[in-house]
């Protein structure tokens, strides 16, 4: 298949599953690093900081700097730091986002009424508490953001659920569709991605196992792409699909075939 300068990989079903890399993506990767080729790891995952998927991808054999790694936690970080200084979060949220929030001067704050945002995101400890303080907020005027819009998490075996259970119980109570979603497929994480590799999108490739985000975000940012089919999707859901991707392989191995 045809090089590209920048490849942009996601994590979950493309190049691990749990604790195991996808056969061949260790030798894909050291190959595509041989070409010269620049590489950013792009996660739409916020339950964990970069730091841990940067020695998560060393330890399955996946060389990776953890400046190379973005994920949904970073670029919600950076979207409020630059858009709302300072801003009064209520999160719904673990506490790797939190931190990253913190680490660029947003607060977070307990009292629903004493926001300006509620931002949603994967929380394994959701509660009843948790969705009627996001309603408070959201009817006191906060507005309602989220770090990804995932359903659910490919997993050995099979799938968890996502952060789309939680805006959706939040949108149900609320009656409001969430304002902004900043992880893929949103153009913020485009531009962070190509301001990691320092090259413009028709210049690289996405490659990830959902067309909803990860070949969605490919094509509408101008990017080339490629479905791998060792994550949540099968073949012949591509063909219903209106995100269809340039390259369709059975892993990641493809790429250098």
């Amino acid at each position: 298949m045809k090089r590209y300068a920048g490849y942009v990989f996601d994590l979950d079903g493309t190049l691990y599953l749990g604790d195991h890399a996808i056969p061949g993506a260790p030798e894909t990767l050291a190959e595509l690093r041989r070409r010269g080729a620049r590489i950013a790891f792009l996660s739409n995952k916020p339950i964990e900081p970069a730091a841990s998927y940067a020695a998560k991808l060393n330890r399955l054999g996946i060389q990776a700097a953890v400046e190379e790694v973005i994920n949904s936690s970073i670029v919600m970080a950076r979207y409020l730091s630059r858009t709302a200084p300072g801003a009064r979060v209520y999160l719904i949220g673990e506490e790797p986002l939190a931190e990253e929030l913190r680490k660029r001067g947003i607060r977070i704050v307990a009292d629903p009424l004493d926001c300006e945002y509620v931002v949603v995101s994967w929380d394994r400890q959701f509660t009843y508490q948790k969705l009627n303080d996001a309603l408070q907020a959201i009817r006191n005027g906060a507005r309602f953001i989220a770090t990804h819009p995932d359903r659910t998490c490919p997993v050995p075996g099979g799938e968890v659920a996502d952060v789309g259970g939680m805006i959706g119980a939040v949108e149900g109570v609320t009656g409001k569709k969430v304002e902004l979603i900043t992880g893929k497929p949103s153009p913020i994480t485009v531009q962070e991605a190509m301001n990691l590799l320092g090259l413009p999108p028709d210049q690289c490739i996405m490659v990830g196992d959902r067309l909803e985000t990860d070949m969605r975000m490919g094509r509408e940012a101008g990017m080339a792409t490629a479905l791998v089919l060792t994550g949540v999707t099968r073949r012949e859901q591509v063909e219903s699909s209106p995100w269809k991707p340039d390259y369709v392989l059975e892993s990641v191995r493809g790429l250098i075939g």
